[in-house]
């Protein structure tokens, strides 16, 4: 039975579910999700009452949160020289530990914003808004030191922490940009962009970037073209 994935290329948690499959080499069908209509966001909800996005479902069973997704699919579906997880255990640890850092630290920020600015002028929240921007400052700085001399967020392979930091950097870039000062955070975010994970998902969501809240900063190299 295929493996559904409930999701929206716009969405940043996806993409990171999105790199994931792609790495590991999994075929799976693809749910286009439109929680905008009344029917499919009620089907939605039946299946997972949070209505968070990306959602897997394999035959009877679902799997939501996109860490638990990754390392489900990474026990039960990847070769074991794809997975996303070491099996040696303070590798493991390791990635562990960038995944939740950019989660919470990048990823969760950069959406707080983003949310904001979908408000009504006299809802939104200034001092939320100003104290993630202050996150997103202070995690640069934390990768910088931490990245050192790897050539990916957790070590030498690339893993499920560069799945969470590709759409996390990405956006959160648009917001507080990436400092000059932070060469090796830099250098790594271009690694990044230039993955063949990480540059279909991008050119799967440029149509949809019209619709980004933040889309005057966005890179114009990932603008949709003229007329799309």
């Amino acid at each position: 039975m295929a493996l559904n994935l409930y999701y929206h290329p716009l969405s940043s948690s996806c993409w990171k579910v999105l790199i994931a499959l792609d790495e590991m080499g999994i075929a799976f069908e693809p749910r286009f999700l439109d929680l905008a209509d009344t029917g499919e966001r009620e089907m939605f909800l039946a299946l997972w009452p949070t209505g968070k996005i990306p959602l897997l479902v394999d035959g009877t069973r679902v799997v939501p949160e996109t860490s638990i997704i990754v390392e489900y699919l990474s026990r039960h579906y990847a070769e074991p020289d794809r997975s996303l997880l070491p099996r040696e255990p303070d590798a493991n640890l390791e990635v562990r530990l960038m995944d939740r850092v950019l989660d919470l630290y990048a990823m969760t920020p950069m959406q707080v914003v983003v949310a904001d600015r979908l408000r009504a002028n006299h809802e939104r929240d200034p001092i939320a808004v100003a104290k993630a921007r202050e996150t997103l400052a202070m995690v640069y700085g934390l990768l910088e030191r931490r990245l050192d001399d790897r050539p990916w967020m957790a070590g030498e392979r690339f893993s499920l922490a560069d799945c969470t930091a590709a759409p996390a950097l990405f956006y959160a870039a648009t917001i507080v940009p990436l400092p000059a000062t932070c060469h090796r955070l830099g250098g790594y975010y271009e690694r990044l962009l230039q993955r063949p994970s990480v540059a279909r998902v991008l050119e799967e969501a440029r149509p949809y970037f019209q619709f980004y809240p933040f889309r005057e900063a966005l890179p114009a190299r990932f603008l949709p073209a003229a007329g799309g």
